[in-house]
């Protein structure tokens, strides 16, 4: 028997068509909804919590640093050997578990920051801020590269003493490299109080969304302005170059 067209039934006869364009619709704006309200990623592809490795002597540390876009930064640091985890997220303010409408709104002093669990053993926290410095602007207070506003500015929270003392060493090291006063660094140092993890679509962007991560970072001009101001020593952990040392560094003037 052969199957009769919608139009030929005659009238009264049972036609499954709109049940079946209803459901399509339902779930045509179901998949709309997580991809416009989940960066680009489908409701069921929502990233899982991540998970360090165990490390071999069980001793690990955590760091968390504000640079501006957090995708970017995550991206910088985690491959970093002796990283076992990078964490976006925000860190600075005054609201219990903000969401990232709320913080990009500039209404509750986060800043977007990323969280580094690393083995000291491996990688010392001393070679891990240089790292950082060396991926920021750290003449630019008022954001990093095109993202602007106080969610954007760059900052090293530090959880104990000595990471305090680690950080203000580093600072005046990384002012040193650039040949410029201490005064003219605008990368703040402040106590850690809580850091809290960003929303699933936002970890390990640069992995799952490479073409528009690429892009932006390319758009935003990161590199280049990483390139021109650290010289040759952009987005690298190598030792300070000091001011009685050779460096290919070419900071801004300002």
């Amino acid at each position: 028997m052969e199957c009769m067209p919608v139009w030929k039934r005659p009238p009264g006869a049972w036609n499954p068509w709109p049940s079946v364009l209803r459901w399509g619709l339902a779930w045509g704006l179901l998949v709309g909804a997580g991809v416009l309200f989940l960066g680009g990623q489908p409701l069921w592809a929502a990233t899982p919590p991540v998970k360090a490795p165990p490390t071999a002597s069980g001793t690990t540390q955590t760091a968390v640093f504000a640079g501006g876009c957090f995708w970017c930064l995550e991206h910088d640091l985690e491959h970093l050997p002796g990283v076992l985890s990078a964490v976006s997220g925000y860190s600075g303010g005054h609201l219990a578990n903000p969401t990232y409408q709320q913080v990009s709104g500039e209404q509750t002093g986060h800043q977007e920051a990323v969280e580094v669990r690393f083995d000291p053993k491996r990688l010392s926290y001393s070679a891990l801020l240089r790292s950082y410095w060396r991926n920021v602007d750290a003449l630019d207070g008022g954001g990093q590269f095109c993202d602007r506003g106080d969610s954007y500015r760059p900052v090293i929270f530090t959880s104990t003493a000595a990471q305090k003392a680690e950080a203000q060493a580093s600072l005046k090291a990384a002012a040193a490299e650039l040949h410029k006063p201490v005064s003219a660094i605008r990368v703040q140092i402040e106590p850690l109080s809580r850091f809290w993890p960003a929303e699933g679509y936002h970890q390990q962007y640069a992995e799952r969304n490479t073409v528009k991560y690429n892009y932006y970072r390319w758009a935003c001009g990161r590199d280049r302005r990483l390139d021109a101001l650290w010289g040759t020593r952009a987005r690298s952990a190598s030792p300070w170059a000091g001011k009685g040392s050779q460096t290919t560094a070419n900071p801004r003037k300002s």
